[in-house]
């Protein structure tokens, strides 16, 4: 576990939490109350350690009791809560929906309400904010005395509330998907798994209404999302940097369950300390073994596995394409001048004005494996301004010999040319493996000398052949590297999209600001090398013998 940690430690060291007026043993006694349809209540329990003996109570786990009072007890001297911004990340199947719809009761039939106050359930689209509604819609039902007191209308397709009769409170489900909620004036908000909210609309509405109520209460419960440049990564930022000490705001409670980074994700124990809820059954520990295993060999499955039940947060919006973690074992002390004597093809991504060229030479070893080596270039006027940018050491990594600054705002192309001149000029040179769209002239003029120059068009038939055979060569571990960090950067950054009919894939940038270029200069050199061996006939295998020959020796 990391030194510095957002693990939040008061879930289970004991410590007392503040609750001078008693707010947080009522909002506990009255949850506690509740019933639930999937409830089983253990009846061997002394008396004592039970509110309600009833066998569908409502389970409110230990670590759940703990956050329900960590939110509503500390209060200032004249009752209003500390806490008004609540970020509660936990991994599915730690019952956070049923806590959710639990606490958007506490507001609406319990002691948090207010007279005519609003409680809205606000999630991704109609479906799932439909979930969270129901779930509390349910827990009314189990009690005939709750069902007398409130209205439920939640006919299908039509707006679902539960209002409170004698207060005329009542709570709402929305979706970010509809019309914002402009007008509104909400004392509480359950804003669930916003990780998957489409544009802002909503939330700016939500925000804006919550700031008209004194009291007023946001809790985003949500697992972890994808990308760096939405509403949910902004939220996240800030509630790490809160539960890191960087940012000293009382009113904001970040309540983090996340493997942090230099943990194991294949750890039972790192499970148990991001899933509160594994100790007392959920989700299923042998449930997290399967989807575990499956993940170890699968990079897709494994971001999925990391994303949902570990809740790690990953800059790729969309799926990635390569293991890194086999991309990283693969790293291997080749010295250039070992690789002279193997067959190397080289592939060359040009860059627009601004971006990153990439020149990728491969080498095939007689066992398959296949060595890559990058060189990059990049404009060298306002290089400063791109590495904020881009948010990447382009001047460490010039000043380290890992990239080429051309003079300019421009790339040099006869920088690049003159590159691949001496690469060509020390080694087995194949081919070099151009998209024309941004090479014509440097291929016109290596052509010229005799240089083996060919064109792969980075269109989606071309492309996606090279993708795949660069795919099957990392995740296959038949990539060979020396662990070029601008290289690894390049590859980490790409996400992938499948062709559901073709199976063709293309590689896009996790985020606009990413690079991907080296990884695409070194699909182009690994397929060459791929589909030259493949291409080889074996009447060209001097150890070939043909059926003639066998006959005639037996003979």
């Amino acid at each position: 576990m990391s030194t510095v940690s957002t693990y939040p430690t008061w879930i289970d060291d004991g410590s007392p939490i503040a609750d001078p007026l008693g707010h947080g043993q009522r909002a506990v006694t009255f949850l506690k109350r509740l019933r639930h349809p999937a409830a089983v209540n253990d009846n061997r329990a002394p008396k004592a350690a039970s509110v309600n003996r009833h066998p569908r109570a409502f389970q409110l786990a230990p670590f759940q009791e703990r956050i329900v009072r960590r939110i509503y007890g500390p209060r200032h001297a004249d009752g209003r809560r500390i806490v008004k911004t609540v970020f509660l990340m936990l991994p599915r199947g730690n019952r956070k929906t049923s806590l959710a719809a639990a606490l958007s009761l506490l507001h609406v039939i319990g002691p948090e309400k207010v007279s005519s106050g609003q409680a809205i359930f606000a999630a991704s689209d109609r479906e799932q904010a439909g979930i969270g509604f129901r779930e509390a819609a349910e827990i009314i039902r189990q009690d005939k005395r709750i069902v007398a007191a409130t209205r439920i209308h939640d006919a299908f397709n039509s707006a679902k509330q539960i209002t409170h009769r004698d207060s005329s409170a009542r709570l709402r489900a929305v979706s970010s998907d509809g019309r914002a909620q402009h007008g509104t004036t909400p004392a509480f908000v359950l804003a669930d798994e916003i990780h998957a909210w489409k544009g802002r609309d909503l939330w700016e509405a939500l925000k804006s209404g919550l700031a008209k109520t004194d009291d007023s209460l946001l809790v985003i419960a949500t697992t972890a999302g994808r990308s760096h440049e939405t509403l949910a990564a902004e939220q996240y930022d800030y509630a790490r940097r809160v539960a890191l000490g960087e940012i000293d705001n009382p009113e904001f409670l970040p309540i983090i369950f996340a493997a942090e980074p230099d943990d194991d994700w294949q750890s039972e124990n790192v499970w148990h300390r991001v899933n509160p809820g594994l100790k007392h059954g959920f989700p299923s520990l042998s449930g997290l073994r399967s989807l575990a295993k499956e993940a170890k060999d699968h990079p897709a499955e494994r971001y999925s596995f990391q994303q949902y039940n570990l809740n790690i947060w990953h800059g790729n919006s969309r799926d990635p394409l390569f293991s890194m973690a086999t991309y990283d074992a693969r790293q291997f002390d080749d010295d250039e001048t070992d690789l002279e004597a193997l067959p190397c093809w080289i592939g060359v991504d040009m860059a627009k004005n601004g971006d990153t060229a990439a020149v990728v030479a491969a080498w095939r070893h007689d066992d398959d494996q296949i060595t890559i080596k990058p060189w990059f270039f990049v404009p060298g006027e306002d290089l400063k301004e791109r590495s904020d940018r881009d948010r990447v050491p382009y001047e460490r990594w010039r000043d380290d010999g890992l990239i080429t600054a051309t003079p300019g705002p421009i790339i040099d192309p006869d920088a690049v040319e003159d590159h691949i001149r001496e690469l060509a000029a020390r080694h087995n040179l194949q081919e070099i493996a151009f998209d024309p769209h941004l090479a014509r002239q440097i291929m016109q003029h290596l052509h010229d000398d005799g240089l083996p120059v060919i064109e792969l068009r980075q269109a989606p038939l071309s492309m996606g052949v090279a993708i795949g055979d660069l795919e099957r060569t990392v995740n296959g571990r038949l990539i060979r590297h020396s662990g070029h960090p601008v290289l690894r950067h390049h590859f980490d950054s790409v996400v992938a999209s499948r062709n559901e009919t073709t199976g063709l894939v293309r590689m896009h940038k996790g985020k606009t600001t990413d690079r991907i270029d080296g990884a695409i200069a070194a699909a182009m050199a690994v397929h060459r090398a791929v589909a030259q061996e493949s291409n080889q006939s074996k009447y060209n295998d001097p150890n070939y013998k043909s059926l003639a020959d066998i006959l005639e020796e037996a003979a």
